[in-house]
């Protein structure tokens, strides 16, 4: 049985759930997973997702972090910097430091917390080669955050299955169902949760990969890559009038 009572979730559009179902049919992901799970056989067990597709480290800090603190969680997940990364103007000190004032106040409260390390999108989008080292030194840079106010990190850029195309989304930015689960899985194992276990660390199954062809790479171009950067150039998000799907604690249903 989960120690906790309270889980309030902060973050993106990881934590929100794209990628694992539709906003038809409604999103779970990875902190949905990781909720139930934490409610498995704790009927009190109470729940909150903050997080919003499109958010900079710094907007999920000053948007949501104060909103977490008053739902008085004793576990919360801190999960941003991605969309810092694929910005022209990324300063990987500065989103860091808001990552570590949210891990600081939520610790200070008495929350347990944890986090991610994020995988090398590189291996599924060339194009992004240029974001490589910005990655590995954010990654650093949670490291060594998180081990200064005991915040638990799950190593998704250590695993193998961040090169398996089976592990995203379409769009290639959104981990797939199987990714949700595995970082799910990840979060669980390391934060120490009963019935957690290391076997998200074991390669994934072989299977066949979707062929790559000039074809399909110009589709994805098309459908995902041209709408992105047409968003960027125009100055708007993925988020823009979007709210959070769970802005306050209740049970899993």
């Amino acid at each position: 049985m989960s120690p906790y009572q309270r889980y309030v979730a902060l973050g993106d559009s990881q934590t929100e759930g794209v990628g694992d179902g539709d906003d038809s049919t409604g999103l779970r992901g990875w902190a949905d997973r990781l909720a139930e799970h934490l409610a498995d056989g704790h009927p009190s067990f109470q729940y909150a997702n903050l997080a919003v597709r499109g958010r900079l480290a710094g907007e999920v800090r000053h948007e949501q972090l104060e909103r977490a603190l008053a739902l008085r969680p004793d576990i919360a997940t801190v999960v941003a910097g991605v969309n810092d990364l694929l910005r022209p103007r990324f300063d990987a000190a500065e989103v860091a430091g808001h990552l570590e004032a949210m891990f600081a106040a939520l610790t200070e409260s008495g929350a347990r917390v944890a986090t991610v390390t994020f995988p090398d999108i590189t291996r599924i989008i060339p194009l992004a080669r240029p974001a490589r080292a910005r990655i590995h030194d954010l990654n650093d840079r949670i490291r060594a955050a998180s081990a200064r106010h005991g915040v638990a990190v799950a190593e998704i850029a250590l695993h193998t299955a961040v090169a398996d195309r089976r592990f995203w989304a379409e769009d290639r930015l959104h981990c797939s169902p199987l990714g949700h689960a595995l970082i799910a899985s990840a979060v669980a194992h390391a934060l120490e949760l009963p019935g957690s276990d290391d076997s998200w660390t074991r390669p994934p199954p072989p299977g066949i990969p979707p062929r790559t062809t000039v074809a399909s790479e110009i589709g994805w171009a098309a459908t995902f890559l041209g709408p992105w950067l047409g968003r960027r150039l125009r100055g708007q998000s993925s988020g823009d009038q979007r709210t959070a799907k769970r802005p306050s604690l209740s049970p899993i249903s």
